[in-house]
């Protein structure tokens, strides 16, 4: 076997769903199980209006995913997975995160056109 830029980012692929796993199996603990809404549909470091109603859906996600990643490490360690089989669900997970956080936080955070309307408590 020699050693290039494919074994290379294999290997980087690899090691870093181990990180990940832990970091979005915790932040849905923190999540479901804490109730701590700290990092629920974080945008510009700011949280929604009402991060209680994101907290299920953003929870989920981290669980699913997290879950998805352990199972793609236990299953490339017991050889159970082919290289094409497992790089496949592993991206597919990493890249399903990235879109579905993103899209869970577009919703949390709406984007409004126009000017913005005084309440009637700032009028005068």
């Amino acid at each position: 076997m020699i050693f290039d830029v494919s074994i290379a980012m294999t290997w980087i692929l690899f090691l870093a769903l181990f990180p990940m796993a832990f970091f979005w199996l915790r932040r849905s603990w923190r999540i479901l199980v804490r109730k701590n809404y700290a990092d629920v549909a974080i945008k510009r470091g700011l949280p929604p209006a009402n991060p209680k109603k994101w907290a299920p859906v953003t929870g989920l996600l981290n669980l699913i995913c997290g879950a998805m990643a352990i199972w793609v490490i236990v299953g490339v360690v017991t050889a159970r997975f082919t290289y094409d089989e497992w790089s496949a669900m592993a991206g597919l997970t990493i890249w399903g995160k990235i879109i579905a956080d993103f899209i869970i936080r577009s919703q949390a955070h709406p984007f409004f056109v126009g000017r913005k309307k005084k309440l009637a408590t700032e009028a005068k």
